[in-house]
């Protein structure tokens, strides 16, 4: 067989689907050629308040992207990504060309992991996470051409912490960041997209770690400790190439968490605000482009299973027409 079937790659989107994205947006449209798979933005689902530079959206965008190469490689398809194709359409993000490869097991692990994966919000356990763990997921990231700086407790711990907090306070003090966020949480049971009310934190902090106000999100903070760690993403450059690869290297460090039994969360808050995107680079050390963090620690033994995140299907984020 020289290019997959339709039904191979509806079941890789239908698997690409289940990528993260700020608010539950699922900000991406895709299309499908002979021997390829073609992703596109849609502007449509951009957050102006929250995102107004669109790194959010490409992140987005990116992490469904890496999801789409793993499912497909793990369905025998590798893929050469062309990143931003083509300059005369912004919005079409990448084309992965494929050509059959036979899937390693990581691969497989990876893609097993995918419907699992869960943004988990609440207190993590007080264990500690391996630092071979860490080396690992460095890795990952590197092979994306992202830097992974893991947080350690100390001056590092408290510039991001801070920043969180003043972006928080920055964010609901905008009425149309305030009514994004209203307006993409708190959803019910049978919503396709957006936060569900049943997947926001439980409380309004863990420790020194003030968590985004979701709708349904208690005032008070919680138990003195519970945070977890923290891993931020970073970039050599500042474009919308990196905003994207530091999408996929959040997803390979997700689903790799995930496959490990850790809970985990990305976290985009303080880098959505120009003055605490500022601090966050101080934390890189002036040479990098922050872009996202990464909460990462054990789930309690206490925590009951996270109800699945509601997606829409892959045949509503297909467009019809032939890339």
């Amino acid at each position: 067989m020289t290019a997959p079937g339709r039904e191979t790659l509806l079941a890789a989107l239908a698997l690409a689907v289940h990528a993260p994205s700020v608010h539950n947006t699922q900000p991406w449209r895709w299309r499908f050629g002979r021997r390829s798979v073609h992703l596109y933005a849609d502007p449509l689902r951009w957050l102006p308040a929250t995102d107004p530079a669109e790194r959010d959206l490409l992140m987005s965008c990116g992490a469904a992207l890496h999801h789409a190469r793993v499912a497909l490689a793990a369905l025998g398809w590798a893929g050469t990504v062309h990143r931003l194709p083509n300059p005369a359409y912004p919005d079409h993000l990448a084309a992965i060309e494929l050509h059959p490869r036979e899937p390693s097991l990581e691969v497989l692990a990876m893609a097993t992991a995918i419907p699992h994966r869960r943004s988990d919000r609440r207190r993590y356990a007080s264990w500690p996470v391996p630092q071979a763990r860490y080396r690992e997921y460095s890795g990952l990231a590197a092979a994306e051409g992202v830097v992974l700086h893991v947080v350690s407790q100390g001056r590092d711990r408290t510039r991001v912490v801070e920043a969180i907090a003043k972006a928080d306070q920055l964010q609901r003090s905008n009425p149309q960041a305030a009514e994004e966020l209203a307006r993409w949480s708190g959803r019910g049971r049978w919503a396709e997209d957006g936060v569900p009310a049943a997947s926001v934190s439980e409380a309004a902090s863990y420790g020194d770690l003030r968590l985004r106000p979701y709708a349904g999100t208690p005032d008070t903070p919680g138990p003195s400790d519970g945070a977890g760690e923290l891993l931020v993403l970073g970039t050599a450059s500042d474009d919308r190439v990196a905003a994207l690869k530091a999408g996929e290297a959040a997803s390979a460090v997700l689903l790799a968490a995930t496959t490990d039994g850790l809970a985990s969360c990305p976290l985009t808050q303080p880098l959505e605000v120009g003055s605490t995107r500022a601090r966050m680079t101080d934390v890189l050390g002036g040479d990098l482009v922050p872009h996202m963090i990464i909460r990462i620690g054990w789930p309690t033994l206490a925590g009951h299973p996270l109800p699945k995140t509601p997606r829409r299907p892959a045949d509503e984020v297909l467009d019809p027409q032939p890339a």
